[in-house]
């Protein structure tokens, strides 16, 4: 009933890929930092259709709304493991010691929504298989974290003489928490058959809170802490039309 009235129909679908955390662990713009902080991340994606409904197998008007934009409702989780790298992590010195013995992991799971703007036309695309659909898109998702923080030195970070200045007295949490994100992607789909993509996606997330892997340097007293947590998704997924 419900379709009836709005007009759209259904799609489900699932991605998996690879994630790049952006956090206080490492140096800012250092390649060995961005390739070493990396892990993975899934999820399950449901779409509205907007320009076909499926209880009358017929097109919606032909508006330009219908033709060209999407809503996406996702549940995802990330897991990264990280620890810090570059040129201060390789001297030889406690401060040295103290950094490649900090450990940690941040896992992440989100809920939200996006929408998403196909320029070209998402009815021909629907009856083209072999098409391409590309897509950008921009949406915000609620992100529940967990962080392990740790260090491997005896005494753990609980021993301040383990601790790396930056982050004394309370740089430091394994308390985990929740917070709002920002996402905005670029991709395309794959018209593999009548009622299935595939798609392939770059994401940019962004997080309303610094504290996502566990570590929050003072930006009063360290001017390179300039933004929050981030992150970069690179998936691929499988989309299917509900007839």
């Amino acid at each position: 009933m419900s379709q009836a009235q709005f007009g759209f129909s259904h799609e489900i679908g699932a991605f998996a890929g690879g994630v790049a955390f952006q956090s206080d662990f490492g140096v800012r713009h250092d390649f060995e930092t961005n390739a070493g902080n990396t892990g993975f991340g899934i999820g399950l994606v449901h779409y509205m259709n907007f320009s076909y409904r499926a209880e009358c197998n017929c097109y919606t008007p032909d508006t330009y709304f219908n033709d060209h934009f999407k809503l996406r409702s996702e549940l995802s989780y990330n897991s990264t493991k990280l620890e810090h790298f570059g040129k201060w992590v390789d001297k030889e010195s406690v401060y040295g010691e103290q950094l490649r013995a900090m450990k940690g992991e941040a896992k992440v799971t989100d809920i939200g929504m996006q929408l998403e703007y196909f320029p070209w036309s998402i009815r021909e695309f629907t009856a083209r298989p072999g098409a391409w659909g590309p897509f950008v898109a921009l949406g915000a998702h609620y992100s529940i974290y967990d962080n392990n923080t740790y260090s491997t030195l005896p005494g753990g970070l609980g021993n301040p003489g383990n601790v790396y200045p930056d982050y004394l007295p309370d740089g430091w949490s394994t308390e985990g928490g929740s917070t709002w994100s920002v996402v905005s992607s670029v991709g395309t789909r794959y018209k593999l058959t009548e009622l299935s993509d595939l798609f392939v996606e770059l994401r940019w997330q962004y997080y309303g809170d610094d504290w996502v892997d566990g570590l929050k340097k003072d930006p009063k007293l360290n001017e390179e802490n300039k933004a929050n947590d981030w992150n970069v998704w690179f998936h691929f997924g499988y989309i299917y039309y509900l007839d």
